[in-house]
């Protein structure tokens, strides 16, 4: 990380100070008049967006929950490698791994020799080459803690308002700069008003904000049982502290999956079938009968529960709603959305696949520097109609797969003398974990091409970074100071689209190189992306976070030689930035060129947005088409909102 650009300051850096003007918050439930954006809701989708927003305290952002305090056993614990990446981003991802239980194996029990089970197959959890970070477990209210401190501690200090339960929504038309009017129940019964420019409601299932926008979520109901326990226990069964898909000779299921700290564990149990339209059937289940269902599908090992942190018995459905905020489909194209709608709020599913709590911060995520950008004047109000468009159709990819996931998981085994009676055997079922390991890892997601997304005409330059997809990391040596780095690593999410510029076969030190070209292009040139939207007095990198990667090994270059464009100086001194320019881990042994299939003989341009995707991938020399791109929803006046 980088800090002391505006000057020395003891103490934790990571610990930002205030920006002026900003008072910290009592959490006394006092709401502001009028904000910029209104998060309704501290679950997985509103604390990422509220983490995101919080970087930029020119924006007014309120946090409100309806339950008087945090979060502190959550429902959902499996994070997948995706959400990693996105952590490391708020500089969080150490932190997670550290803490986190890591998924390195799957074992698989089938039918054994009598009555009991056999282990019948393992595999690695998350397949070779699919990215640098595990896939770990972490409590949901732990994960959720990360970002609120990160909130906290950031110019904005930003922190939730508790005790505030959203009764009602409405968009006035004649609402001017705040259309959006919220009433808000107090813990005690009174009520409160506040009118908003953008309200998200990631309020969960029964979404309040959901609601008013009469948007109905559409699906069915598997009716099939699952209890769910996180238990502290005594067992003889040897793959405990492994995630484990069992299958009873009986029929019944098991999900063991373990948990952070080396004791507890999750257990996912099937107590199946149910009555169709028996609403009381999950009140007949009890913790004691979900432990007997585990012990008998268990059998022959035997599991003796000491303690029980939380349980709960769900019923496995998938819905999900017509859209994501509030424009009706007649009206879109002619006024842009003021309410949306994000997490549980607008997609539900089963919990066995992990995607819950993983999709809905992603869905924070995307739609947290859209708001940004627009609430800055850095682009035009348009922008925020790409959220639904986009994010609808990933929860509709989830809603199918995870369709398939749980009704495999729920099969009974397959009988050889009766194969018309259907069933799945352990070999099939682990073929379908298997295959199901890009989404299960959180790498399914993939924006067509569209208004933030390029078409893939020059993507053969850079094979290695699919368009629409996330941007993986790998290995570079930053060339000032020869650290190893990932280059994926450096970026933040701090609303800056990355443009990573991979020098082609010329020398780099020569002023007619394709790469010293691009850089005297975007640094001097009137028609640069740089120069004509990012704002006058901003720092350089405001908007475009430029970096350059070399071929050569690093003590092959001279830096004093290459484009000074990649050294900007930056800050109320002036400082210089060393950190924009990389080369080829060439002692590591992960050449990026080679892993990321660059084109060594002309390099290429990659274009990232920030939610880490991939927008476009470009000839050194396509510089019309680079401003052409952002063009598209960019505005060339922009001014940022005055910051600290």
């Amino acid at each position: 990380m980088q800090f002391y650009l505006d000057g020395y300051r003891p103490g934790d850096p990571e610990d930002f100070p205030a920006a002026p003007g900003i008072e910290p918050r009592s959490g006394s439930g006092e709401l502001p008049a009028e904000v910029d954006v209104l998060v309704v809701g501290t679950g997985p989708a509103g604390v990422v967006l509220a983490a995101q927003l919080a970087q930029f305290p020119g924006i007014t952002t309120r946090v409100v929950e309806r339950r008087t305090g945090p979060l502190e056993i959550g429902q959902a614990d499996g994070v997948a490698c995706r959400t990693v990446e996105m952590f490391n981003a708020f500089g969080l991802a150490e932190k997670l791994m550290r803490e986190g239980y890591w998924v390195n194996e799957t074992t698989f029990w089938g039918p054994g020799e009598g009555e009991g089970i056999a282990r019948t197959g393992q595999v690695q959890d998350v397949a070779e080459g699919l990215s640098e970070y595990p896939h770990v477990i972490v409590n949901q209210a732990r994960m959720q803690e990360y970002l609120l401190e990160r909130m906290r501690t950031s110019s904005s200090r930003l922190e939730p308002e508790y005790g505030l339960e959203v009764t009602d929504v409405q968009v006035l038309p004649d609402g001017g700069d705040h259309p959006v009017k919220v009433t808000l129940q107090r813990e005690g019964g009174d009520t409160a008003v506040v009118r908003a420019k953008y309200v998200v409601g990631c309020d969960g299932a029964r979404s309040a904000v959901r609601k008013s926008l009469g948007i109905d979520l559409r699906g069915d109901a598997r009716n099939h049982a699952w209890g769910v326990m996180d238990v502290l226990a005594v067992t003889d069964f040897p793959d405990i502290r492994k995630k484990s898909v069992i299958q009873s000779p009986s029929g019944g299921n098991i999900l063991i999956i373990p948990r952070e700290g080396g004791y507890l564990v999750r257990f996912y149990v099937d107590l199946g079938d149910l009555e169709p339209g028996d609403r009381d059937a999950r009140k007949r289940f009890t913790r004691e009968s979900i432990v007997e269902a585990a012990q008998k599908v268990l059998h022959p090992y035997t599991l003796e529960v000491k303690d029980t942190a939380w349980w709960s018995v769900y019923e496995v459905g998938q819905r999900i709603a017509d859209r994501f905020d509030d424009v009706l489909p007649e009206e879109r194209g002619t006024r842009t959305p003021r309410v949306f709608i994000a997490g549980d709020a607008c997609h539900t599913h089963s919990a066995k696949a992990g995607q819950g709590m993983n999709v809905s911060m992603q869905d924070g995520f995307n739609l947290g520097w859209k708001l940004a950008a627009v609430l800055e004047g850095r682009s035009p109000e348009s922008l925020l109609d790409t959220y639904s468009g986009e994010r609808r159709q990933i929860a509709q990819d989830l809603i199918d797969f995870d369709l398939r996931f749980s009704t495999m998981m729920a099969a009974k085994p397959k009988d050889p003398a009766h194969p018309e009676a259907g069933g799945v055997d352990l070999e099939e079922k682990q073929k379908i974990f298997t295959e199901a390991g890009r989404f299960t890892a959180g790498f399914a997601t993939e924006y067509t091409p569209a208004l933030l997304t390029g078409g893939a005409e020059h993507q053969a330059l850079a094979t290695g970074f699919p368009i629409g997809q996330r941007f993986y990391s790998a290995p570079v040596v930053r060339l000032a100071d020869a650290k190893p780095e990932g280059l994926g690593h450096v970026a933040e999410a701090d609303g800056r689209w990355r443009i990573y510029a991979f020098a082609g076969a010329e020398d780099p030190h020569s002023p007619e190189s394709g790469i010293a070209q691009f850089c005297q292009f975007l640094g001097e040139s009137e028609d640069s992306p740089v120069r004509r939207f990012t704002p006058e007095g901003a720092d350089p990198d405001a908007v475009f976070d430029v970096r350059a990667v070399f071929q050569q090994a690093h003590r092959e270059l001279a830096l004093e030689k290459l484009p000074a464009f990649l050294l900007p100086r930056k800050g109320p001194f002036g400082l210089v930035d060393y950190e924009k320019m990389f080369a080829a881990d060439h002692k590591g042994g992960t050449d990026i060129f080679d892993a990321r299939g660059i084109d060594r003989n002309r390099g290429a341009v990659v274009v990232v947005r920030p939610d880490q995707y991939v927008a476009h991938v470009l000839p050194l020399d396509a510089h019309a088409e680079l401003t052409d791109f952002f063009a598209r929803f960019m505005a060339p006046t922009a001014q940022l909102a005055q910051v600290g």
